[in-house]
């Protein structure tokens, strides 16, 4: 295992004057045996930044350190790692079992060492059944673990995923998520994960990488990005529905914004009057769009909860605590 260390790196497409850059002087680092996600919008540089760990693109500036070596002129096959992609990229003329074991045969292991390694990896991707079938026999999940498994076979250094679950229905998306959370807990390989969902960021990442055009917006745990979002695009990306961020609300000077998530509001005697617009019933929750004058919020209400309907005024409290205060001109996070 290793860590990585991304220090001032630099990616630019094209030469001026229509040079394009797509990751400006980005500095991290993932920690020895951790598991961390690389979240945003598309277009955002995630993929890019993973390919150069990988050695899939060149580094412009800067330099990226695997465990204690600086990688960017070395090949993919000399970084020692694993990269499991979006669209699987199996061999679909080889069985199960032939995916897996390729890299070990390219690699030279003598044939008992693979059939361990394989059959051993098989077994806790539930895949020992499996392993005579052909990729086009099999269902998205199981090609995915497949993937997984011939990434996972080769005990590289660093794993790392490219949206490795994006092809999945939501509740495959689901039992994925687990399986590769197991994996981690049981093999402590440092990995780099990349996602634009955020419901993935926050279940799978001990740490996560918010990155906005490039640049990483807030390092930390799910819980700090999630309850002390370092900047107004960080508070408005994660959480779903999205933090209410307000500009005009009572008591909110010029020049600052006001967050709050709409889980923090309840209603109240007292506070901001709103209107109700519409009402979403989501199992056990429903969530209430209003308007505060000419801005729009959400507040979310257990679903056995009274709550005002389509047109009704009533008054929306919260929790001093839960206020985020936020500079207007340059999205940072200021206290109260």
């Amino acid at each position: 295992m290793a860590s990585i260390h991304f220090d001032q790196i630099g990616k630019t497409y094209g030469k001026p004057p229509k040079d394009n850059t797509v990751i400006h002087a980005l500095s991290a680092e993932v920690r020895d045996g951790e598991f961390v996600v690389i979240v945003g919008p598309s277009g955002c540089g995630k993929s890019t930044l993973l390919r150069m760990v990988a050695g899939l693109e060149e580094v412009t500036h800067g330099q990226i350190r695997i465990g204690d070596r600086i990688v960017n002129d070395l090949e993919p096959s000399q970084r020692d790692i694993a990269m499991v992609f979006q669209n699987y990229a199996l061999y679909p003329h080889m069985s199960v079992y032939d995916n897996m074991a390729y890299g070990l045969k390219i690699a030279g292991l003598s044939k008992d060492a693979i059939r361990e390694r394989v059959h051993k990896l098989a077994q806790w991707l539930e895949l020992q059944t499996l392993l005579e079938r052909k990729p086009g026999q099999l269902s998205g999940g199981q090609r995915q673990r497949v993937a997984m498994g011939r990434a996972m076979v080769r005990e590289p250094q660093v794993f790392l995923f490219d949206e490795p679950l994006s092809n999945l229905d939501a509740k495959l998306r689901a039992q994925t998520r687990l399986e590769i959370r197991r994996l981690h807990a049981e093999l402590g390989v440092t990995s780099l994960y990349v996602t634009h969902d955020q419901v993935e960021a926050m279940t799978l990442g001990q740490r996560m990488m918010v990155m906005n055009a490039g640049r990483v917006e807030q390092f930390g745990t799910p819980e700090e990005v999630y309850n002390r979002p370092a900047s107004l695009f960080v508070a408005s990306f994660m959480g779903s529905p999205p933090m209410n961020l307000l500009r005009q609300a009572p008591g909110v000077t010029s020049g600052r914004v006001l967050g709050v998530r709409p889980e923090h509001l309840y209603l109240s005697d007292d506070g901001w009057t709103v209107q109700v617009e519409t009402l979403e019933l989501l199992g056990a929750e429903r969530l209430v769009h209003a308007r505060l004058g000419s801005e729009s919020l959400t507040l979310r209400l257990p679903a056995d909860q009274a709550a005002p309907g389509p047109g009704e005024h009533c008054r929306l409290a919260a929790p001093p605590d839960q206020l985020h205060w936020f500079d207007a001109a340059t999205g940072g996070r200021v206290a109260a």
